[in-house]
């Protein structure tokens, strides 16, 4: 493989290589409002316990909704869900029922207060155990503490946000390299 010719790139927009996983929808509630946000900056912490890192906007609504309730959910969408995903994400729940507004289902959680969104492929209960970083960074840590799934297909597709406006489609997958792993690092 050759090396690629590159130019420098705008600091500011690096997101576009580092996007670690797809969309998601994050559902809350506090008292009696309920919410929902779309989100893109988020990172598997470790495995047991399950620990998610999200960074959540104070200027964002759900931002005081998942500070007081220490919760919310990780909805995880998949392509069908596409529109309602970006017009989640242009609007705020200080003046919009999302689930009202984009067709949605919230589904009681067994674990936390926050809704699940039935139309999404799968739903991940989480509680807030670090808020260290939330202050100085608006960087919560959340432990996964009840998940569910369907069962098919069992990849779905995905989207993955590449900024300015673009979406990467999860797209064809392979087992042509897992026999190169070690059986306890699969």
């Amino acid at each position: 493989m050759k090396p690629y010719r590159k130019n420098d790139f705008p600091v500011a927009e690096i997101r576009r290589f580092l996007e670690p996983g797809p969309i998601v929808l994050v559902s809350s509630a506090w008292r009696r409002e309920i919410n929902i946000m779309t989100m893109g900056w988020h990172t598997v912490m470790e495995f047991t316990p399950s620990l998610v890192g999200c960074v959540i906007s104070g200027a964002n609504h759900s931002f005081e909704l998942i500070r007081r309730s220490k919760e919310c959910v990780i909805n995880i969408p998949t392509v069908e869900l596409a529109k309602a995903v970006v017009g989640i994400g242009n609007s705020s729940g200080r003046d919009t029922d999302k689930f009202s507004a984009f067709g949605l289902t919230p589904v009681p959680g067994t674990k936390v207060r926050a809704p699940l969104i039935a139309e999404c492929y799968a739903n991940l209960e989480c509680r807030l155990v670090d808020a260290r970083l939330v202050k100085t960074y608006n960087f919560f840590i959340f432990e996964v503490v009840m998940a569910h799934a369907a069962t098919t297909p069992r990849y779905p597709r995905t989207l993955h946000y590449r900024g300015d406006g673009v979406f990467m489609l999860s797209g064809t997958s392979t087992r042509r390299y897992r026999r190169l792993f070690r059986p306890d690092m699969l």
